[in-house]
């Protein structure tokens, strides 16, 4: 019998793609060397950045926890996608438009990239050498000329921000607002997209919250928001905005959006505020005119916590293709009440809500057989570590009934 193929290991024992390029071979070495030291390796990329570039400094928060390992996360997307090029690209471009609102110049590139290499060298001692660090110079090239290009072409048409004014504000539960802002020029969007946000009270920190409707004929926007411990933007948005009060946007992203061009059906897993773009997709289905099923799972802590509950309630007397489920923490865990129904191998699956639940529920989808390519989540970065883990074979199948029961 002839012994299982197995998938090669690197010197630090990361394994490695059979079918990865020689630059993506290189460049997850160093990753996985660093990664045990990542907050070191970030601290020094910024020491040198700003000692090197001290005009630099002004363009990031004063407080810099905030930003500490957002560096080390696009580096991991990108290292984990490089041999990926529609999903690289589309992740690069993303960021590329986005950097705008900070006022990132295609020169501030190199800078960024000597300090990377800098710090790269300091800390991959034991895998760096000359061809490592000319798949770093390759790489880094790549991803900050698809950057450069992305944000040259999103200027001709779109600015780096949109001022967007306060125009109610609807406290929900002690912890959870809907904010309701009037952008000062059109906002184009689509339903399941997400904005980053600025606040007057916290200068250059900026947060993401997803778009609770599709576009609206008034143009108005809605976003959902929920205080956290230490949340500085959060807190403001819930506790302190009022109407009247003019906060900045920075451009539309996402990608868990629906494809409109096929009749699949919706699995739509919403926890907490993440129901917030699930609604957003309710809606866009229904302005279609599509008739395809779309089921909405929307988790909570408990009942209270369902602050949206009658609105998808109404949604669902309304559009006799949506089902809604509404999970407590007393009926377990969102993924695994969805587990309870199915099949969904046939669905095109949507999660939003906190990182724990979004990676439980991938996991879970992907045990019950619904393919990656049709899970949607904008947890690209944050999932990305993770990426090695497996999910448990057949983590849904031996509760998966054969038919959904009736509402």
């Amino acid at each position: 019998m002839m012994d299982a193929p197995t998938t090669p290991k690197d010197g630090t024992g990361a394994r490695i793609p059979e079918e990865a390029s020689p630059d993506a071979v290189l460049v997850r070495r160093t990753l996985a060397e660093i990664a045990p030291v990542a907050d070191q390796v970030t601290s020094y990329f910024y020491a040198l950045l700003f000692v090197r570039n001290p005009e630099l400094r002004e363009m990031f928060p004063a407080a810099m926890d905030t930003q500490r390992d957002r560096l080390l996360k696009a580096l991991l997307t990108a290292a984990e996608h490089l041999d990926d090029a529609p999903v690289l690209t589309a992740y690069l471009e993303n960021l590329g438009k986005g950097h705008r609102k900070y006022g990132t110049k295609a020169a501030h590139y190199p800078a960024v990239g000597e300090a990377l290499i800098g710090a790269l060298v300091r800390y991959a001692t034991a895998s760096w050498d000359a061809e490592t660090e000319a798949a770093w110079v390759r790489t880094y090239t790549t991803i900050s000329q698809i950057m450069i290009d992305a944000a040259a072409e999103n200027e001709e048409h779109a600015p780096a921000w949109w001022q967007a004014e306060v125009v109610s504000h609807d406290l929900r539960t002690p912890d959870v607002a809907v904010v309701t802002l009037r952008p000062d020029q059109p906002y184009p969007f689509l339903a399941g997209q997400y904005t980053t946000l600025e606040t007057p009270w916290w200068p250059r920190i900026w947060r993401h919250y997803s778009f609770a409707s599709a576009p609206r004929p008034d143009g108005l926007l809605s976003l959902h928001v929920k205080a956290v411990p230490a949340g500085w933007v959060s807190n403001a948005l819930v506790h302190r905005a009022r109407p009247g009060d003019v906060l900045r946007l920075g451009p539309p992203a996402g990608s868990m959006t629906v494809d409109h061009s096929t009749d699949s059906g919706l699995l739509c897993l919403g926890g907490g505020t993440g129901i917030a773009p699930i609604r957003a997709l309710v809606e866009d289905v229904a302005e279609h005119g599509d008739r395809r099923p779309v089921d909405v799972f929307y988790g909570a802590r408990s009942g209270h916590d369902l602050y949206d509950i009658d609105t998808m309630l109404r949604l669902q007397k309304t559009f006799p293709w949506l089902s809604v489920h509404p999970v407590t923490e007393e009926q377990g865990r969102l993924p695994d009440a969805v587990c309870r129904y199915g099949p969904w191998e046939e669905r095109d699956a949507y999660l939003s809500g906190p990182l724990g639940m979004v990676r439980r529920g991938v996991d879970a989808l992907r045990g019950a057989g619904v393919p990656s390519d049709r899970i949607r989540h904008d947890f690209l970065a944050e999932l990305t570590p993770a990426s090695g883990d497996q999910p448990r074979s057949g983590a849904c199948m031996a509760r998966t009934p054969s038919m959904l029961p009736s509402r």
